[in-house]
């Protein structure tokens, strides 16, 4: 008979790896899980570190407002709450890799990222807790908030109209959307927006953001409710159902007239026959050039990633191969991609979708 084993010479067990179970699930399984079983929260040292940072941003000013801030599923601000919903993929770094793999990005994902969006959306914030959009001058310099928020929009890149804050030209898009962005560049503590905007008529807009916040220092805000609209925990979809939509949303069509530039860049000729096909060539480089031309164009990835879908499935139906080295192929598929971006923006025929 074998004695028991004596439980005080038994190894400990191992350490149950720290953090939610759903963390450890391979992303296909992640995905099935509802958004609502998250349960994350704001607490991470990091966004807490930024939050205190605008707050400081605020204090220096002048301004007392606080906004208050729940997680959601998105960035955003709603109509006549002083407070904003951050998304939930940064409550978590395994959340962000989800959100990498799933759209190729983490929007706000980097410190200088996440203070450009945030001041973006204390500036609908504050516009709210002192329903500064009722105010004529307001409402005359920067255009009725009434206006109803497009799908899309077609920014033109040449205007000085407009500050430059976030990406896609983004102040274009809507009267709140213009303020907002303004107050985000004038809220910024190491930006020179005086000289920066010399000589373009955004900066009036400018101008008068300065004078309307040193009315609005020392005051307290008129709107003071903590109110939170869709807050994670509310929302029953699972994280595919989420993605799904967000690919359904962002991936816009193109015109299909990329024959002449794909037959410029690679050949069908029999010389190159025993050259990779392009379409691998393109599978190669994809990433590296979707990341690149959308640092250039302000466009986001996912929809550039379209774009490369659809040229490398044209590449396949015209039978094209690699025909030069690899280097120059890529930089010349780079100015092909973002030529026709560019164009798309400068034509009025390309819509970025809010």
């Amino acid at each position: 008979m074998i004695p028991p084993a004596d439980p005080a010479r038994l190894p400990p067990p191992p350490p149950r790896p720290p953090g939610p179970a759903w963390a450890r699930l391979p992303d296909d399984q992640l995905l099935e899980v509802r958004m609502c079983d998250l349960g994350v929260t704001l607490d991470r040292p990091w966004l807490q570190k930024r939050i205190a940072q605008v707050f400081q941003e605020l204090a220096d000013r002048g301004i007392v407002f606080r906004p208050h801030f729940w997680v959601a599923d998105d960035w955003f601000t709603p109509d006549g709450v002083p407070g904003i919903a951050i998304p939930f993929y940064l409550t978590h770094p395994r959340l962000e890799r989800l959100e990498r793999n799933q759209l190729f990005e983490v929007e706000g994902g980097t410190p200088s990222w996440f203070m450009r969006i945030l001041r973006h959306e204390v500036g609908h914030a504050i516009d709210n807790a002192y329903e500064l959009r009722l105010r004529a001058d307001r409402q005359k310099l920067f255009g009725p908030s009434s206006q109803p928020y497009p799908d899309y929009y077609t920014p033109r890149p040449y205007s000085r109209s407009f500050v430059l804050h976030l990406d896609s030209w983004y102040a274009q898009s809507h009267p709140d959307e213009d303020f907002a962005e303004t107050f985000a560049v004038w809220l910024h503590p190491r930006r020179d927006w005086r000289r920066r905007y010399e000589d373009w008529p955004a900066l009036r807009k400018l101008d008068y953001m300065d004078a309307l916040m040193r009315e609005l220092a020392g005051r307290e805000p008129v709107v003071r409710t903590r109110r939170v609209v869709d807050p994670l925990h509310r929302i029953r979809r699972t994280l595919r159902q989420h993605y799904a939509r967000k690919a359904k949303h962002y991936g816009l069509e193109y015109p299909n007239f990329y024959d002449s530039d794909l037959r410029r860049l690679f050949s069908d000729a029999p010389e190159h026959a025993a050259n990779i096909p392009a379409s691998r060539f393109l599978a190669r480089v994809r990433r590296d050039v979707r990341r690149i031309v959308s640092d250039w164009t302000g466009v986001y990835q996912y929809t550039i990633d379209q774009v490369l879908q659809e040229m490398s499935d044209r590449c396949d139906e015209l039978n094209l191969r690699l025909a030069s080295p690899d280097d120059s192929a890529k930089a010349d598929f780079m100015v092909v991609l973002t030529m026709h971006t560019m164009n798309y923006l400068h034509s009025g025929r390309h819509m970025v979708a809010l």
